[in-house]
């Protein structure tokens, strides 16, 4: 009885130790539990997030990438109209040389008589000193020099749409007096000069008179020094400036 008591009181006291073991190990495992549930409801709290903000950065590149087709799709529109542009600047400035050397081929005979051709600026111009066309203090032009002035006019009635400005310039020598019938000054007697020309040019059918413009300079553009006889009759001129129609070019510029 007393071995069975001894036992029975072993195998009570190995029961509650097991019973304890037991009760640890399942305290063990909710802790467990709960820690691992903590572990995966942050990681997919962290995974949310960092899903959204790939989601907005997909969003963004997206809205860059379009932007980035827009922009080359702008760069290709442009870089077209600049092709076409210069193209057409290309073509204006061979045109502009073309009638250049014309001019000059036509106005060989005045060649040394005060009478220059070049083409600077896009443009052409035609200079022509007062010794070739004028007496002093007059308007009216002599017959050498009309004939230069009907040679230009053949040349721009086959160039329709050259817009033409006939500039009128002169010294600085005041004026005195009543000199040909009432000029006032070197502006009037510049414009008065410069508005001869274009009547001449006038004559002849085939220039556009709406492309004609006559403008008197006075003594206020000259190209040299007018402390010099030389410098005064150089200064002494009628230009006639030849600018091709850029209607289209200025169009085309103003698209960029």
């Amino acid at each position: 009885m007393d071995a069975l008591k001894a036992e029975k009181a072993k195998l009570q006291a190995d029961c509650t130790a097991t019973s304890n073991n037991l009760k640890t190990l399942q305290d063990s495992y909710a802790a467990l539990e709960r820690n691992s549930n903590d572990a995966l409801e942050t990681n997919m709290s962290k995974n949310r997030e960092l899903l959204a903000q790939l989601d907005a950065k997909e969003k963004a590149l997206a809205a860059e990438q379009d932007r980035l087709n827009k922009l080359n799709s702008e760069l290709a529109s442009n870089t077209k109209r600049l092709n076409e542009l210069e193209s057409m600047i290309a073509a204006k400035d061979a045109a502009m040389r073309k009638l250049k050397d014309t001019l000059s081929k036509a106005l060989n005979a005045f060649e040394g008589k005060g009478l220059t051709v070049e083409q600077k600026n896009g443009k052409v111009y035609v200079s022509m000193e007062n010794k070739l066309l004028f007496q002093t203090g007059s308007w009216a032009v002599g017959s050498e020099g009309r004939r230069a002035v009907v040679e230009v006019g053949k040349v721009l009635a086959q160039n329709p749409d050259i817009t033409v400005l006939i500039e009128g310039h002169t010294d600085n020598d005041k004026i005195l007096g009543n000199i040909g019938g009432g000029i006032e000054s070197n502006w009037d007697l510049s414009t008065k000069r410069a508005t001869a020309i274009v009547n001449i040019l006038a004559e002849n059918n085939g220039i556009r008179k709406q492309n004609l413009t006559a403008a008197g300079r006075g003594e206020f553009a000259p190209i040299l020094s007018n402390d010099t006889q030389e410098g005064k009759a150089k200064n002494r001129r009628i230009e006639i400036i030849l600018t091709p129609k850029l209607d289209e070019i200025s169009r085309m510029l103003n698209e960029f």
